[in-house]
């Protein structure tokens, strides 16, 4: 027969277990490659685009090194993608930093990726947030928009580009961050000008938005095919399909995954790296492939 103390002592065992899992395999160790089939409204049907989405690196060992990276690009280099995109977040997310990583490391690192339609970048919030400069200006560029820039990757900021060699000509959309100025709460200033970036479309060929917190996603048009997004990191913490705490207003609506509103997809990825707290449980750092067809 049991005993109470035994059970006692199996559930703290199982605790110490579970959470020495959460800190240190699941951020440091793990790496999944989530897959997306999206066939949405305002895609032309039959028309295949393989996207390869990287977000949210949060640079800083131990979790996540240049080593780390390296393998990662490596990884993502070999997902056959049309299209890589690279969704903000790069800065280190947390104090739990053993040594830092440079951005212009980390840039160069990201550099080696390839895909024949190209790779494109958006920023994210903690781009802008530990920024002194950028913050006390009130205004860009910042270090990881210089750094991104010197290895010769331009960042999409407020910016639309057509594609015209994918299997079908469309926009390629990339939003300024949402929260890139600190506020209380969710009353923060945004760089982000979605109006006047899809006021850059000048024709109806089918649209993609970069956005790197999916929060704006109410406001995005039907005009959109598909927004992608990061930053939640799935809430970091996700079981059975629930995120106790997501970085959103809109709580577990726009946690993770693909998402369906009326004749609007949304593919909110589940990144790669850790803010607050260096832990994953439920959600391994991911990365994102959409199928679209």
């Amino acid at each position: 027969m049991i005993t109470r103390r035994a059970l006692l002592g199996l559930a703290a065992g199982s605790g110490l277990a579970t959470a020495s899992y959460a800190f240190g395999v699941e951020p440091g160790f793990r790496l999944t490659v989530k897959t997306h089939r999206v066939k949405p409204h305002g895609w032309p049907r039959g028309a295949k685009l393989r996207i390869v989405a990287v977000a949210d690196p949060h640079m800083g060992e131990p979790h996540m090194s240049l080593s780390r990276l390296e393998a990662i690009v490596d990884r993502a280099n070999s997902l056959s993608a049309d299209l890589i995109v690279l969704l903000g977040d790069y800065e280190a997310g947390h104090q739990f930093v053993s040594r830092k990583v440079s951005l212009f490391d980390t840039a160069l690192v990201l550099s080696r990726l390839q895909a024949p339609l190209g790779v494109h970048a958006i920023l994210g919030n903690h781009d802008w947030w530990h920024d002194a400069p950028a913050q006390a200006r009130g205004a860009g560029p910042t270090e990881t928009h210089l750094a991104f820039t010197a290895a010769g990757m331009p960042v999409m900021e407020n910016k639309a580009i057509r594609i015209e060699d994918g299997p079908v000509p469309f926009w390629l959309l990339g939003l300024g961050d949402q929260l890139a100025f600190p506020g209380r709460g969710w009353d923060r200033a945004g760089v982000d000008d979605l109006p006047g970036t899809l006021a850059q479309i000048s024709d109806d060929a089918p649209v993609i938005l970069l956005a790197h917190e999916p929060d704006i996603f109410p406001q995005v048009p039907d005009r959109v095919a598909l927004t992608l997004s990061g930053h939640t990191h799935g809430g970091q913490v996700r079981l059975f399909g629930f995120s106790p705490l997501v970085p959103s207003r809109f709580g577990n609506r726009f946690a993770y995954g693909h998402v369906r509103e009326g004749k609007r997809d949304i593919v909110i990825s589940g990144g790669l790296g850790c803010s607050i707290m260096p832990v994953r449980l439920g959600v391994p750092p991911e990365i994102t492939v959409i199928d679209l067809s």
